[in-house]
């Protein structure tokens, strides 16, 4: 099961910032559990438990081929006793279903663990939050609990404020990857008031800041940093493979190149362009998805790009 006693705090000594008056940190919530591991944990942890309380023995959840959501989801649900159903997105990954298994090491892991997969149309997967989308999935995999693509909700958010310890109040900054907003939301909510959090989101746009609103009330000290993203969701260049190897090589943690890799790479670069003041304490928010970067990998190498080690 997984442990949030392995989530300690990392002082990160990398050459890239050594001559900066800056005290940086990482919450290592990635080693909380191989697959269940940083935010995908939080967010699964009161969801699982509503499951429990409403009497239900089947959870149903959505997302794409390479998902560290889905998997967090498989692995969870098998652990706590549940079926679990997985609505994934591309349809023709079932044309031949076991060449997509053999060369997709996530849903393949999901398989093993037990999820049943359902493959959709793009155009279908867009309905996902359609009641008549969800009815016609209810009658053909009967009743279910719904945990929505990427585990965001209220209860995930709930799960998301304890990431934050009192140990935790002394930096000035809290920084960690945005993907649906859940991870954010709940750091928001359980900071200090002299705190400040900056988010780097993993998409191109501004929608993020609407979707954080419906969490956070009135909440003024967060901002959201749109320069990071690498061309959009699961985009990557040479430089950013490079940064995360030169950062693994050196401090010996890994880094997902959708998510903390891309957050980790801002924050560096706002401390060489002297964005924080002297002094300042920032901790970073490892959100896990390790496990992403063989699915990662496989893609690069299909381009003949750099890999991450």
């Amino acid at each position: 099961m997984p442990n949030i006693d392995n989530s300690i705090l990392q002082e990160i000594r990398f050459s890239e910032i050594k001559r900066k008056d800056i005290s940086l940190f990482i919450k290592r919530e990635d080693l909380i559990h191989p697959e269940i591991s940083g935010n995908k944990f939080r967010k699964l942890k009161y969801n699982l438990k509503e499951a429990k309380k409403l009497k239900k023995t089947s959870l149903l959840t959505f997302g794409g081929a390479f998902s560290n959501h889905i998997l967090a989801t498989a692995v969870a649900g098998k652990l706590a006793g549940f079926t679990t159903v997985g609505i994934i997105r591309g349809e023709e990954l079932a044309n031949n279903l076991a060449e997509t298994l053999e060369s997709n090491d996530t849903l393949r892991q999901v398989h093993l663990n037990g999820m049943k997969l359902h493959f959709v149309s793009r155009e279908q997967y867009r309905q996902k939050k359609s009641i008549g989308f969800l009815e016609k999935l209810k009658n053909r995999f009967g009743d279910f609990y719904l945990i929505p693509e990427g585990g965001t909700n209220c209860l995930a958010v709930k799960g998301c404020e304890e990431i934050l310890s009192k140990d935790e109040a002394g930096f000035d900054h809290i920084c960690c990857a945005v993907g649906t907003g859940g991870t954010i939301s709940g750091i928001i909510n359980s900071v200090s008031k002299h705190q400040k959090v900056i988010g780097f989101p993993a998409f191109k746009g501004n929608f993020l800041i609407d979707e954080i609103k419906k969490y956070v009330s009135e909440k003024k000290n967060w901002s959201l940093n749109n320069e990071y993203h690498f061309g959009g969701y699961a985009k990557t260049t040479d430089e950013l493979i490079a940064f995360i190897n030169r950062f693994k090589k050196e401090t010996k943690i890994p880094l997902d190149p959708i998510y903390t890799g891309k957050m980790v790479y801002g924050v560096v670069d706002l401390i060489n362009n002297n964005y924080f003041a002297e002094g300042t304490k920032i901790l970073m928010i490892h959100t896990g998805g390790i496990q992403g970067i063989r699915g990662v990998n496989t893609i690069l190498r299909r381009k003949n790009s750099s890999t991450i080690d």
